[in-house]
């Protein structure tokens, strides 16, 4: 067989296996092989190395993509200056996704403007890379979401659909106070994850103010016993990031 129809038996195998990498780079890994000496098992370890890499950084794309986050935040742009009492080793743990592989959850509590949701987006981003489905919304886009799909009586459906997402991210609970029905849709979803996938959820309110949030406290107190059973929980301390650096440029200015 000619060199010419060994290229176009490749080519044709690897479109045939839906292996684009392959399909691209064999024949300059091929030179390359020829150049350093290498033998046919560095060969087809390189190439497929090269295939695999490719599908996994496409597959972290689009999970990154499906997450639907708001920006892009990575814990290496995260300013843990700013939050001195902020344990690193616990968040680098995080990073490593293994507690999504357990279903357990994460909650970030401390006043706005220190970095929760810039967290909860890095520990996302993690975790799509580790392979998992990652969903994200805020409070009351949950809450919108959770509402539709009760009103046209497709909301055990959507629970169930939401079970193919490894990690939920629930932003900002506590900056809107939500009704005794809405307070419901939100135990239901919680109670729907429960040793079945990951929570992370970010609050401007401390466990004990939850009543107030979701307009009971006998639901309040359900929801968060769900959630912290299996948990780390972060109370996060400090000045808004935001503000600080606003004084410090009305400072600099004057």
């Amino acid at each position: 067989m000619s060199d010419n129809s060994i290229g176009k038996h490749i080519e044709f195998a690897a479109r045939a296996l839906k292996m684009p990498t392959i399909r691209r780079c064999w024949a300059e890994l091929a030179e390359r092989a020829r150049t350093e000496n290498w033998t046919h098992e560095q060969y087809l370890s390189a190439i497929l190395d090269r295939q695999v890499s490719e599908r996994e950084a496409n597959g972290t794309a689009l999970r990154i993509s499906g997450a639907r986050f708001p920006a892009i935040k990575t814990l290496e742009d995260f300013t843990f200056d700013h939050v001195p009492g902020l344990r690193r080793d616990v968040i680098a743990h995080l990073a490593t996704s293994t507690w999504i592989a357990k279903s357990d959850n994460v909650i970030l509590l401390g006043p706005p403007g220190v970095g929760k949701t810039h967290l909860a987006i890095a520990l996302g981003i993690k975790a799509a890379h580790n392979a998992y489905p990652v969903l994200f919304d805020t409070a009351t886009g949950w809450a919108t979401r959770l509402t539709e799909a009760h009103a046209t009586g497709r909301l055990a459906h959507e629970l169930k659909r939401l079970r193919r997402y490894r990690l939920l991210i629930i932003d900002e609970i506590g900056y809107l106070p939500f009704d005794s029905d809405t307070a419901n849709l939100f135990f239901q979803l919680i109670a729907s994850r429960y040793e079945q996938g990951s929570v992370l959820i970010t609050s401007n309110m401390p466990f004990g103010r939850w009543g107030e949030v979701f307009a009971d406290d006998v639901v309040a107190a359900a929801l968060i016993d769900r959630l912290v059973h299996h948990a780390e929980v972060i109370t996060i301390d400090g000045d808004s990031y935001r503000t600080k650096t606003r004084r410090q440029l009305v400072n600099t200015d004057q």
